[in-house]
């Protein structure tokens, strides 16, 4: 039976810090990395957290990774700006871009920015929630750094999970964050169920027969499900029009398997819009209001079988208080694989 173990959201943050820079990240850019990994834990985002180290290890040392990166700004305007990441670790890219769209929204009320040679960068909701700091609404695209979807009755996986997220601050109640991919499962949960050696629940994934996949080390034999069926398939294909196309980014066939390919850079692509409150209404009515629309719909009444109506968010805030208090649990068999990669570099493993 797989055992659990509790950290700290600072000591996850510590060991990632410290196994970064051992493999020669700067420190300062190893410190937000790090910051952001394990922000990700806290929040619940177990697929996007510490579990990624060893693969981020693994491209820094055949090359995939620009350890040096002069991100910046390579057109702008008002209201946009494009940004080149220049190789750079994704989490260095988007904070960047995030934290420049919310410098735009304030002149221009309304900023999008856009990203190309940039990497895989953690969950979307990290991302979104950064405008909120400034009393604005985030919203974030990216396209998933590997192909595991097929155009609506194809086979060939042209296609990511593609993942959004909207975050939406309230006055006194948790704000309202969704996060999601466009496919049923992100692909990270099929690789943390495989390597928790759980099996998958049906609807997931489906093999090239068509019929339900439940093993996740099979996962290659098979395809993940858009959510809606042809409506995800729809919103995934959008989405790498605007977050890959747009931006000069990789989409379609150029899109870079980093689970499989440690050396060639991905070229991934992400866009971030931030929409300062104040241009639109009074900032405090405004997140009364959401208030208003959180309780109203916690109200609800439910459906048998439902204890209770959830929002967007809301698990993932639960999670947190419990991992702020508790600890974010981590499994055995992830432990293993960070011990090796931390033993690799010799540094102090976790725990």
């Amino acid at each position: 039976m797989t055992e659990v173990r509790r950290f700290s959201g600072t000591d996850i943050a510590d060991f990632c810090h410290r196994t970064l820079m051992a493999a020669e990240m700067p420190s300062a850019d190893a410190r937000i990395v790090a910051d952001l990994m394990a922000d990700a834990d806290v929040n619940g985002s177990d697929g996007h957290g510490v579990f990624r180290l060893p693969g981020y290890i693994r491209r820094i040392k055949e090359g995939g990774l620009n350890l040096t990166p002069n991100i910046r700004v390579e057109k702008e305007k008002s209201g946009m700006a494009l940004v080149d990441g220049d190789n750079a670790q994704g989490h260095l890219v988007m904070r960047y871009c995030a934290e420049l769209a919310t410098k735009k929204a304030k002149d221009s009320g309304v900023a999008w920015v856009g990203s190309h040679a940039s990497n895989h960068a953690g969950p979307a909701a990290l991302y979104a929630k950064i405008p909120m700091a400034a009393d604005m609404i985030g919203l974030y695209v990216a396209i998933g750094n590997a192909n595991h979807l097929p155009p609506w009755g194809g086979t060939e996986m042209l296609l990511s999970t593609n993942p959004i997220a909207i975050a939406v601050p309230g006055m006194e109640e948790p704000a309202i964050v969704l996060d999601m991919a466009t496919t049923v499962a992100a692909y990270g949960k099929v690789k943390t169920a495989a390597q928790r050696g759980e099996e998958m629940p049906e609807g997931w994934m489906i093999d090239r027969q068509g019929q339900p996949l439940t093993d996740p080390t099979k996962s290659e034999d098979g395809f993940l499900l858009p959510i809606g069926g042809p409506k995800g398939y729809g919103l995934a294909l959008m989405f790498g029009l605007l977050a890959g196309t747009l931006n000069g980014a990789a989409f379609g066939k150029d899109v870079v398997d980093f689970n499989a390919d440690f050396q060639t850079p991905t070229n991934t692509g992400q866009f971030i819009v931030a929409i300062d409150i104040a241009a639109f209404a009074d900032v405090e009515t405004f997140k009364r209001n959401i208030d208003n629309i959180y309780r109203t719909m916690k109200a609800s009444p439910t459906l048998p079988g439902y204890d209770e109506v959830l929002l967007p968010g809301e698990q993932s805030h639960k999670k947190r208080q419990d991992r702020e208090a508790n600890g974010v649990p981590i499994h055995d068999g992830l432990l293993e694989a960070l011990a090796k990669t931390a033993g690799d570099l010799g540094v102090e493993a976790l725990g």
